[in-house]
């Protein structure tokens, strides 16, 4: 390693070990709509293969939406989706990487003992032991969450059953999956304390999906890579941007380590817009990010430092998707004060969806509520020029792994329910 960037080498020895079979089945599990409450999205919906593990866009569109990737609808008739998922949809890569403690942008998911369970979780006490790892756990939330996977009240018997408590849902997905011979017989042969598909349990089905992410989501092999294992020079700009990464524009203060993250929450000042994560006691179409899991105040409007490898392949940009293009991003980073007051809503990457247009902008008319987000700013304006903006950039596209887009298992042709697979 160079001895000028301070980043550790990446590599397969840093990422938590996982099953092949489990990791197989994990594959099926995350493009099959039977774990959907409606049977129509799946995981790899809205985190597909062909947009990098994410969906181009800048709010999800979940339960509800038709197609795949910027292409996504908000759906027709009495089918269509009646909220965007509040925000952008965030990657998978090197999500098993061993120093992952929390995840979701506001880190309403850590690994802890409060609960007796392994792990800080909207489900508290009620989330199941036995998983083998935050992702694992991970996995199981997207599944409860209404408008991401579990469908509106009085559509099916899963999200009828999670409006009661969190957990009630996931037995009945467990049912549906152990109940299809294919995945009976792949549980029992993946896992060693399944006898009998009737075993199956949502913690197995949790811990495949967990195996497939971190193995299949691994990236390490990028020209930085190179640059920082070997010396393979980088191109004229992206050696300009790492300088001044590194250097003077001081990126590497929160995007360190051999992730480009340091975990932590920061306040960014982003435009907003959306429906926002509104809360029981606080109806606004607001996000107030961190604050909302912590109850802290210094925490309002902190959402979680993002990996930047493999970056440029998941745009847009920011925890709701704010921005465009990474030279877009790197501007508002120079001086959010003016990026935040260029901006305007179609910059923004959401499906057309005429029901909800009020709702898409209402937040931006509260003048009280968009001069407390303008305050809550951790950025220290830098005043960078537009080539500066364009050699960084450049240095982020070298953070791109050349084997991004050949992954060890990929989407599968067909899944063992026999719905189609996106």
């Amino acid at each position: 390693m160079l001895a000028e960037t301070p980043v550790d080498l990446l590599g397969p020895e840093d990422f938590i070990e996982t099953d092949p079979a489990q990791a197989r089945l994990g594959q099926l599990l995350f493009y099959d709509k039977v774990l959907s409450g409606n049977r129509n999205i799946s995981c790899g919906t809205c985190h597909h293969h062909d947009h990098a593990g994410t969906d181009g866009l800048s709010l999800g569109i979940g339960e509800g939406g038709v197609g795949v990737g910027p292409e996504r609808t908000a759906g027709t008739g009495a089918d269509r989706i009646r909220k965007r998922v509040p925000r952008n949809a965030p990657a998978l890569w090197n999500l098993g990487h061993r120093e992952i403690r929390v995840m979701f942008h506001d880190g309403r998911l850590e690994i802890s003992d409060i609960y007796g369970n392994g792990f800080n979780s909207p489900a508290q006490e009620w989330l199941p032991e036995g998983l083998d790892n935050i992702l694992a756990a991970q996995a199981l939330f997207p599944l409860t969450a209404q408008f991401e996977m579990a469908g509106n009240t009085g559509e099916n018997d899963v999200t009828g059953a999670v409006h009661d408590r969190i957990d009630y849902g996931w037995p009945i997905l467990a049912h549906r999956v152990r109940t299809i011979p294919e995945y009976g017989e792949m549980f029992v042969a993946a896992f060693d304390h399944i006898d009998a598909p009737e075993e199956v349990t949502i913690v197995e089905i949790g811990n495949a999906l967990g195996a497939f992410m971190a193995s299949e989501w691994q990236s390490y092999d990028s020209p930085f890579d190179a640059w920082l294992r070997d010396g393979t020079p980088l191109p004229e700009a992206a050696e300009r941007g790492r300088q001044l990464f590194f250097g003077s524009a001081g990126c590497v203060a929160c995007h360190s380590g051999p992730l480009f993250t340091d975990h932590e929450f920061r306040a960014l000042g982003l435009p907003a817009f959306g429906p926002g994560r509104t809360r029981q006691w606080d109806p606004m179409p607001r996000d107030v990010g961190r604050m909302a899991e912590s109850n802290l105040l210094d925490d309002a409007y902190r959402f979680r430092t993002p990996s930047l490898r493999n970056v440029a392949l998941t745009r847009p940009y920011g925890h709701n998707g704010a921005y465009p293009t990474l030279e877009d991003m790197i501007r508002h980073h120079s001086d959010p004060a003016a990026a935040r007051a260029a901006w305007v809503p179609e910059m923004a990457a959401l499906p057309e969806a005429p029901w909800l247009a009020a709702v898409d902008v209402a937040i931006r008319a509260d003048g009280l509520e968009m001069a407390r987000q303008a305050r809550a700013l951790d950025l220290e304006p830098l005043q960078l020029t537009e080539a500066e903006i364009a050699d960084l950039a450049a240095f982020l596209h070298a953070l791109t792994g050349e084997s991004a887009w050949d992954r060890p298992l990929g989407r599968p042709e067909t899944v063992p329910s026999g719905l189609p697979v996106d």
